[in-house]
């Protein structure tokens, strides 16, 4: 499996998005925007379905498909303006992130992963930057963490099972962790 990066400002995170909506479609930035701000695994992001959002109380409800546990989300305001937007320009979707492909007409079911992997790999390419699908979720992490939110909070965010987990999700280096010694003499 190649191991994908995180994009690391937000000014990088736009111009994802950016290059996305011009060369793959609006569906595609609307999937990164929504991923970097709800820091899902790419599976249980495009199986969220209309119905699992409630925007008055500004949550979303799912249980993880990797782990098995149920989790509540709080929707930003980006997020419940794209939510609103795509509700609005296709009322009879079922799914957030619906496939419209002629072969699929008959039955709904969201965007598959791997057409998203392609277009994420793509941009990358152009980027020159490992680019996939967990990239959302730890450009979100690493946005996170270097913002200064304590590792411990990250990992909750991120549903990791302990901090160290999180340390090496965001490829937070024992060598880093050395040179704080240097760093921070007191």
């Amino acid at each position: 499996m190649i191991e994908v990066e995180a994009v690391k400002t937000k000014a990088e995170i736009a111009t994802v998005e950016h290059l996305l909506r011009k060369h793959k479609g609006d569906v595609y930035g609307d999937i990164w925007r929504i991923g970097v701000n709800l820091a899902l695994r790419i599976s249980d992001l495009l199986a969220i379905e209309y119905g699992a959002l409630d925007t008055e109380r500004r949550e979303l409800r799912l249980v993880e498909g990797k782990t098995g546990k149920a989790r509540t989300l709080r929707l930003n305001d980006t997020v419940l303006k794209l939510v609103e937007r795509r509700r609005q320009e296709h009322p009879t979707d079922r799914y957030l992130f619906q496939t419209h492909a002629n072969r699929s007409k008959a039955m709904q079911k969201p965007i598959g992963r791997v057409t998203v992997a392609k277009a994420f790999k793509e941009i990358g390419d152009i980027l020159r930057v490992r680019l996939g699908t967990h990239s959302m979720r730890k450009s979100r992490g690493w946005a996170m963490y270097s913002d200064g939110v304590p590792v411990e909070m990250v990992s909750k965010v991120l549903n990791h099972s302990s901090p160290a987990v999180t340390m090496t999700y965001l490829g937070i280096t024992k060598a880093e962790v050395m040179q704080t010694y240097e760093d921070y003499e007191l």
